[in-house]
């Protein structure tokens, strides 16, 4: 989801515009019963429905889900000081420091998303975040120097982050000791694929699930219907559907840029940080939604193509043949862009 933060996620305040819908006959019987899941997680709110099963037997679910909720904060939480990756960001020794297999897939992930969008997805731009007045630091009373961002930038880059393995487990290693790396752009859409990874586990073949507006969908409802979620129309809370989306066994991330921003001399700052230029996004892209197997991926992607831009964005989606759908403010409301591979999702 999401785009650079330094938290997990600011409730609601993200524009994560994917909200279940009710089935077409809301007056139709269920054919199976429907256990619906709620918690919270990640500095957000989670729901998961399962189809026929009872409740005994999703409160035992429920038990462990948030055991491994709970077991990914304490490996990736950049806000829990003692957690394996506020470790590592506090670590400025030489040589490499041992991490989780679950961290090392999840930072191994957003390196590949990183070189394959050149830059576009960068989990060390926490600082230039905070610069910008988006993390838990105070917002600035003007906007930053070039001095300032200069100095700024030199504490992050890719290239200065690498993963390691070998026969006893699973290392991070950075180059430059000032390096801060930070996972809310795609340890969330990570969240999401363990849950239902579990829930397949356990022989379930029917559910949705959601952390925070990113979700991963499987089987069918309790109507017997595919699950069907809708692109919220960007705007201030008026939760109005934008686009119907029937996604299959897949994955569906969204990233807009409307909602969290502010002005100061004269500039609206967006959240959503270009780590080439280091400073907030200004083109008109406002959301983003992605369509893939693995929600870890595509909570990467939406970030990354929302840092692009609308005509590079849809560009690059078209060129690696992803399911993707553009909003783009215009003066005259919103323009619809979808590549050739979302098309055979949208309904209406």
């Amino acid at each position: 989801m999401s785009s650079y933060i330094t938290k997990w996620l600011a409730p609601l305040g993200l524009a994560f515009l994917l909200v279940a819908c009710k089935p077409a006959d809301t007056k139709a019987p269920l054919v199976s019963p429907e256990q619906h899941l709620t918690g919270n997680t990640m500095g957000t709110y989670y729901s998961i429905k399962i189809t026929d099963i009872d409740e005994a037997r999703a409160q035992a679910l429920q038990q462990e889900i948030d055991r491994r909720l709970e077991l990914v904060n304490d490996q990736m939480s950049t806000y829990r000081h003692d957690s394996e990756l506020s470790r590592f960001n506090q670590f400025a020794e030489a040589g490499r420091f041992e991490v989780s297999a679950d961290t090392a897939k999840v930072v191994t992930a957003a390196l590949k998303l990183g070189q394959l969008t050149e830059g576009k997805l960068d989990v060390t731009v926490g600082p230039l975040v905070n610069l910008w007045g988006f993390g838990p630091d105070a917002r600035p009373i003007r906007i930053p120097s070039e001095q300032q961002l200069s100095q700024v930038k030199a504490r992050t880059g890719l290239e200065f982050l690498s993963v390691e393995y070998d026969v006893a487990g699973a290392y991070l290693h950075k180059q430059n000791p000032e390096l801060y790396v930070d996972l809310s752009s795609i340890a969330k859409g990570f969240g999401v694929d363990m849950v239902a990874e579990y829930l397949s586990s356990q022989g379930l073949s029917d559910y949705l699930v959601e952390i925070g507006g990113e979700l991963r969908l499987s089987g069918v409802n309790g109507h017997g219907k595919p699950w069907t979620v809708a692109v919220e129309k960007p705007g201030n809370g008026t939760g109005s559907v934008q686009q119907v989306v029937v996604a299959g066994n897949n994955a569906v991330a969204t990233s807009g840029d409307y909602r969290n921003y502010y002005e100061l001399d004269g500039r609206r700052l967006s959240h959503t940080i270009d780590p080439t230029t280091g400073q907030p996004i200004t083109h008109a892209l406002a959301s983003v939604t992605v369509i893939h197997p693995s929600c870890m991926i595509a909570d990467g992607l939406a970030t990354a193509l929302t840092v692009m831009g609308p005509e590079q964005a849809l560009a690059f989606a078209e060129q690696h043949e992803l399911a993707v759908y553009l909003l783009t403010k215009t003066e005259d409301g919103f323009r619809v862009d979808m590549t050739s591979a979302f098309k055979k999702y949208s309904r209406g």
